[in-house]
C-alpha cells in the first residue's frame, strides 16, 4: 500500500521522494516560462505584460489548490504510514469529491469576475484586453488544473511522487508544441498561449487517468468512499484550509506587488513580471521541501517514529541554506543574462536585473520556513505556517515594496530586499514555534 519511507537512510528518502517532485515543479514551472518566451518571440512588451500579469494571478490559484490537497496528501500519508488501507481509501474518496465540487463553483464564480479581476490587478492599459482573453480561457480549464493537482497529492501521499511527473511531462511537451502552433503560426499571442495552457493540462489529466485504471495500488476505491464523510473531511480541510489560505495570502502579496509595479509603468510591469517567473525556478528546490517534509513526515508520525520526522525537518533545512547560499551569490553576476532571455529590451532588462539582486537573497530564507512549514502540517498545526506567513506579509513584504518604490523610484532593487526581509521574519516565528513543539512533547512523554 503505497512507498515505505518510515526506514532507512533519512537523507535518501528525501532524495528518493523530492527529485521526482522537484522534476514536477521545473515542468510545471516550464509552462508559463514557455508562455512568456514564446510569447516574447512573436509579440511585444504588452502580450508578455498580460501573460505575466494573467500567469500570476492563475499561479495564485493553482498554488491555493495544492495548499487545499496538501491535507489530503497527509492525511493519507498517516494512513499509508500507519498501515491503514479502509482510511485511506476514504481519506482519497472524499478528496475526489470535495475537490470536484469545489472547483465546479470555482469555475462559474471566476467567469464571472474576470474584468474586475484585471482591474483590481491595475493591469496596464495596453495589455487589458490580452489579459482578459487569457484568463477567461484559463478559468474554463479550472475542473482540469484541479483534477491533476489531487491525482498527483492522492500519489504523494502514497508516497509516489514519480508519477505527477510523468503527467505533467506530457502536459509540459503538448504545452510547449501548442504555443508555437497558437502563437507563431496562428498569431493569437496571449490568448493562444492560454489555449495551449488549458489543451495540456487536459490531455495530463486524460493521461492521468488511464494509468490510474491500470496502476494497482494495493487500494480499493468504492462509491461508499466518494460519500462525505464528516471526520475525514474535518482531517483534510483542518490541514489544508490553513496552507491554503497562506498560500493565497502570499499570492496577495505578489499580486499587491505587481500592482505597485504595475502603476510604475509598463516597463516595470514586465521586469517585475519576468523576475516572479525566474524565482519560480529557483525556489524550486525550496518549494519542493515543504511537500517533501510534510509528506514524509506525515509517515513517519503515523507510524509513530518521531524523532524520524524531527530529522528530516533537519535535513531539508541543511539542502535548502546550501542550495540558497549557492544560487543567491551565483545570481549577482548572472542577473542580466536571466533577464535577457525572457525580454530584448534594455529598459526592462536593466529594472529586472535590479529587481533579482535584490529579491533572489529569499531563496535562502524561504527555503527554511518552508521545511519547517511542511513539519508543521504533518502534525497539523498549519495554523502556525498560516500565521507565520500573515505576519511577514502584512508587517514586512507589503509595506518594504510599497515604501521601496515610493522612495526609489529609480531602481527596483530595494523593492526586491522586502521579501527576504519577510522571509527572515517567519524564520524566527518557526524556530520559535518547533522549539514549543519540542518542549511540549517532551513534558507530555
Amino acid at each position: 500500500m503505497g512507498k515505505n519511507l518510515t526506514s532507512g537512510s533519512i537523507l535518501k528518502n528525501i532524495v528518493y521522494f523530492s527529485l521526482p517532485y522537484l522534476l514536477s515543479y521545473f515542468l510545471q514551472t516550464l509552462y508559463g516560462l514557455a508562455d512568456l518566451f514564446i510569447v516574447g518571440q512573436f509579440n511585444g512588451v504588452d502580450s508578455i505584460t498580460a501573460v505575466s500579469v494573467g500567469s500570476q494571478a492563475m499561479h495564485m490559484l493553482t498554488v491555493m489548490i495544492v495548499g487545499l490537497a496538501m491535507g489530503s496528501t497527509v492525511t493519507i500519508g498517516k494512513a499509508v504510514g500507519a498501515k491503514d488501507a479502509r482510511q485511506a481509501s476514504y481519506a482519497i474518496g472524499n478528496t475526489v469529491t470535495l475537490f470536484m465540487g469545489l472547483s465546479a463553483v470555482i469555475t462559474v464564480l471566476l467567469l464571472i469576475l474576470v474584468k474586475p479581476i484585471v482591474a483590481v490587478l491595475s493591469t496596464p492599459a495596453e495589455a487589458v484586453a490580452d489579459t482578459t482573453s487569457y484568463l477567461t480561457i484559463c478559468f474554463v480549464g479550472i475542473p482540469f488544473i484541479t483534477a491533476y493537482n489531487i491525482i498527483s497529492s492522492i500519489f504523494r501521499g502514497l508516497g509516489d511522487s514519480k508519477s505527477p511527473m510523468y503527467f505533467i511531462a506530457v502536459a509540459c511537451v503538448v504545452n510547449i508544441g501548442l504555443d508555437y502552433l497558437f502563437i507563431g503560426v496562428f498569431g493569437l499571442g496571449a490568448a493562444g498561449a492560454a489555449l495551449g495552457t488549458t489543451l495540456a493540462q487536459t490531455i495530463s489529466v486524460a493521461t492521468a487517468l488511464v494509468v490510474i485504471r491500470r496502476r494497482k495500488t494495493g487500494l480499493t476505491i468504492r462509491k461508499e468512499h466518494l460519500k462525505t464523510r464528516k471526520d475525514m473531511m474535518n482531517r483534510i480541510l483542518k490541514i489544508g484550509i490553513p496552507v491554503a489560505l497562506q498560500d493565497g495570502f502570499i499570492q496577495i502579496a505578489f499580486m499587491v506587488i505587481t500592482v505597485i509595479a504595475n502603476r510604475r509603468g509598463l516597463n516595470d510591469a514586465a521586469a517585475v513580471g519576468i523576475v516572479e517567473k525566474i524565482i519560480g525556478i529557483v525556489f524550486l528546490v525550496p518549494s519542493t521541501m515543504l511537500s517533501t517534509v510534510s509528506a514524509l513526515s506525515a509517515q513517519n508520525i503515523g507510524a509513530g517514529k518521531h524523532d524520524r520526522a524531527t530529522g528530516t525537518l533537519k535535513a531539508a533545512a541543511c539542502i535548502v541554506v546550501i542550495y540558497g547560499v549557492a544560487v543567491s551569490a551565483a545570481m549577482q553576476l548572472l542577473y542580466e543574462p536571466a533577464v535577457g532571455l525572457f525580454a530584448d529590451d534594455e529598459a526592462v532588462i536593466l529594472l529586472g536585473g535590479q529587481y533579482l539582486r535584490g529579491y533572489i537573497w529569499d531563496c535562502i530564507f524561504a527555503g527554511v520556513h518552508f521545511s519547517f512549514s511542511g513539519y508543521f502540517c504533518a502534525y497539523g498545526w498549519s495554523a502556525i505556517s498560516f500565521l507565520h506567513n500573515a505576519l511577514s506579509i502584512v508587517c514586512v513584504r507589503i509595506p518594504g515594496a510599497y515604501f521601496a518604490s515610493k522612495y526609489f523610484a529609480d531602481t527596483l532593487f530595494p523593492m526586491g530586499l522586502a521579501a527576504p526581509a519577510g522571509s527572515l521574519l517567519s524564520v524566527l516565528i518557526c524556530v520559535a514555534a518547533f522549539a514549543v513543539m519540542i518542549r511540549h512533547r517532551k513534558k507530555s512523554g
